[in-house]
This record gives structure tokens, C-alpha cells and sequence, in this order.
């Protein structure tokens, strides 16, 4: 399982997640070119460890386990992959 970023997220983009993830899987970093483009934080579901550490690090309590992940923002699974291919 991986962890999902839900629309809470969407227009905070607050970065505490990014800055506690050990494998660096979520993105955009705020130093990148696209950062202000993007809506919201993504998890790289190829690279995320499910451990866990973001998710009492987000302010608005965006990240969830995917099998966690409220009914209502299950769309956001699919988002979430669509960032990264």
C-alpha cells in the first residue's frame, strides 16, 4: 500500500510532508519549475514506503493511507498515479 494525497491539499501545497519523507517521494519540490503550476502534492506510489511520516506532518490533514483514504477522495488515487506517468 502506498499513501494517498487527498483534496485537501489542493491550494496549501504546505511542504512539512516533502521535508520528513526518507525516499523523497513527494512531489513537486518547491525549488522545481512546475511547483506553481500544480495544484497539489502528489506520492509516488512506485516509491513511497508506507511509512507513514508525512501524514502527521500535513496542517490540513491531506495524507491518508490508501486504505484509509475517505470514499468521498477516492478519485485522488487515481490523480495521485496520473502525476507521475
Amino acid at each position: 500500500m502506498t499513501h494517498i494525497i487527498a483534496e485537501p491539499c489542493i491550494g496549501t501545497k504546505d511542504t512539512s510532508c516533502v521535508e520528513v519523507c526518507p525516499v523523497d517521494c513527494i512531489l513537486p519540490l518547491s525549488d522545481e519549475d512546475n511547483f506553481s503550476e500544480v495544484e497539489m502534492l502528489y506520492i509516488d506510489p512506485d516509491t513511497c514506503i508506507d511509512c507513514g511520516l508525512c501524514v502527521d506532518e500535513c496542517p490540513v490533514q491531506a495524507i491518508f493511507p490508501e486504505e484509509d483514504l475517505p470514499e468521498e477522495w477516492h478519485k485522488y488515487i487515481q490523480i495521485n498515479l496520473d502525476f507521475f506517468t
